[in-house]
């Protein structure tokens, strides 16, 4: 269970990954919309697994292993950004967020369901 302190920290490291993704190196990325889902943090504030999400792109893998090439420029410009605010600066994991596709294939499997309507016979005791 994570404690207040790395939740706050967690959502802080969101929010400005969100912002280097979307307005500071959009073009590194071929204009890809990478959103970051979720931000979990380790109890020493030392290493940060962020989990990204792509849309209007072709090849999610090669964007994650674009991104994961370039974490070292990530984590200076996000250390720009809160240098203020924090001790230290964690090291960045990028990884895919395929919950989405994940919630996409559970509803395929439910739309296919065939439930049989219900008898009108009284269930007997």
């Amino acid at each position: 269970m994570e404690s207040k302190r790395q939740q706050k920290f967690a959502r802080q490291i969101q929010k400005d990954l969100g912002d280097i993704f979307q307005r500071e190196m959009r073009n590194q990325f071929g204009n890809a919309f990478i959103t970051v889902t979720d931000v979990k943090v380790s109890p020493d504030l030392g290493i940060a697994r962020a989990y990204l999400s792509f849309l209007l792109t072709e090849d999610k893998d090669q964007l994650l292993k674009n991104i994961q090439e370039k974490t070292k420029q990530i984590r200076q410009i996000l250390a720009n950004k809160i240098r203020n605010q924090v001790r230290i600066i964690p090291e960045l994991q990028f990884f895919l967020d395929d919950t989405s596709e994940y919630a996409a294939k559970m509803d395929a499997l439910f739309a296919g369901i065939t439930i049989p309507p219900a008898t009108d016979e009284p269930e007997e005791k």
